[in-house]
């Protein structure tokens, strides 16, 4: 990788020890954990033994103390590693969910909870998103009632990463039924195994295939006083400032798959023979190639320069929509013409680009889709 102004030394050790676990550990069993449906509890715990998955938390629950840069080069090193569903399986617990954890927990609650979410022997998903409810919060129907020292939670989660295998839910609920629009919802800490609370499905997606992803029902679970995460009633707020972080590293991993797509296509076209030499030797495939690359090098400078922004406290917003709108859809692109370029090979299963073409296609709705990025930096145009 060419020097960056952004990264240090610590950032690029990082790098070189996720590249090196995901040589050595995700390429030989994706497949499998494709088929399985999920990625190993004991490949998230052995990813908590190495600092992986305490990346930007405090040193005195076992995280690394790092910045919001180090989690790029983390997501964007998940996202080379050809397996979406791998990826995301452990970029939801660092860093889509357990951040709500330590953004507005209690003492108590990071005590009890933050030591094993970092080490990977508790495996953390966020509920908001509802089958009508995903990039519009307020569309929420999900409700809790305060009934003496406890809440009762009703509703039902739709596509909720990690849904199936998780030990430790943040659930967002509208608590203030009264309240307009997104206001009156509070997260609530949902333990596997509290009375009430089932996985109903899990889900079958078109790819992120070794990432389990459920629909969750809450029926009159009962929730204590003391598993309100932060304060009642402000949880879209906490929502709402997640994912800056969210969409940041989903913008990371959009570039690490694409520059993991655009390599394997560039060895393929530089061996494949055709019309007496190879595809490389033609211009309109070596040019759209180029072109491809020039547009991830774009966005690479755009994300690591968000990400500092960011880490410096500065006001980014609209940079952060314009990440997440630019990643999720060039990385379509640049599948789109990797296959392209693949010929019959890229259609069959066996290769690892029709994989990724599967996997990036939700890069432009997760998180939130394009066009609510779009309107999000219309809004401060």
């Amino acid at each position: 990788m060419t020097k960056s102004i952004y990264f240090k030394e610590e950032h690029e050790m990082l790098r070189a020890q996720v590249s090196r676990f995901v040589r050595e550990k995700v390429l030989p069993n994706g497949e499998q954990w494709e088929q399985d449906g999920m990625t190993p509890r004991e490949t998230i715990r052995e990813m908590g033994e190495l600092g992986f998955l305490g990346i930007q938390y405090d040193e005195e629950y076992g995280g690394a103390g790092l910045d919001v840069l180090a989690t790029v080069v983390y997501a964007e090193e998940l996202g080379k590693s050809s397996f979406g569903g791998f990826a995301i399986t452990s970029l939801v617990h660092t860093d889509m969910a357990s951040p709500h954890l330590a953004n507005a927990g209690t003492p108590a609650q990071k005590a009890k909870y933050m030591p094993d979410i970092i080490a990977g022997k508790k495996i953390t998903a966020v509920a908001v998103t509802e089958a009508d409810a995903g990039s519009d919060v307020a569309g929420m129907k999900s409700r809790a009632v305060k009934d003496g020292n406890d809440w009762v939670l009703n509703g039902n989660k739709m596509f909720i990463t990690n849904g199936v295998h998780a030990d430790i839910y943040f659930v967002a609920a509208k608590t203030d039924p009264d309240a307009k629009g997104s206001r009156g919802v509070t997260i609530f800490i949902v333990e596997k195994g509290a009375e009430g609370f089932s996985v109903g499905r899990s889900l079958d997606k078109m790819g992120w295939r070794s990432s389990d992803t459920a629909e969750l029902i809450f029926d009159n679970v009962r929730v204590p006083e003391e598993n309100i995460l932060g304060e009642v009633n402000k949880g879209f707020y906490a929502i709402m400032k997640n994912f800056q972080n969210e969409r940041i590293v989903l913008g990371a991993q959009a570039l690490g798959e694409a520059q993991k797509g655009l390599e394997l296509t560039l060895e393929y076209v530089k061996t494949r023979k055709a019309f007496g030499g190879t595809l490389w030797d033609k211009d309109a495939i070596r040019q759209r190639l180029a072109k491809r690359q020039s547009e991830v090098a774009a966005g690479q400078q755009l994300l690591y320069h968000c990400a500092w922004l960011e880490a410096s406290g500065e006001e980014c917003v609209k940079e952060v929509s314009m990440v997440k709108a630019y990643c999720g859809e060039l990385v379509n692109k640049v599948m789109y013409d990797c296959q392209q370029f693949h010929g019959g090979f890229g259609y069959m299963r066996e290769a690892a680009i029709e994989r990724m073409v599967r996997d990036a296609r939700v890069q432009s709705i997760g998180g939130g889709a394009t066009e609510v990025m779009l309107e999000e930096i219309a809004k401060r145009s």
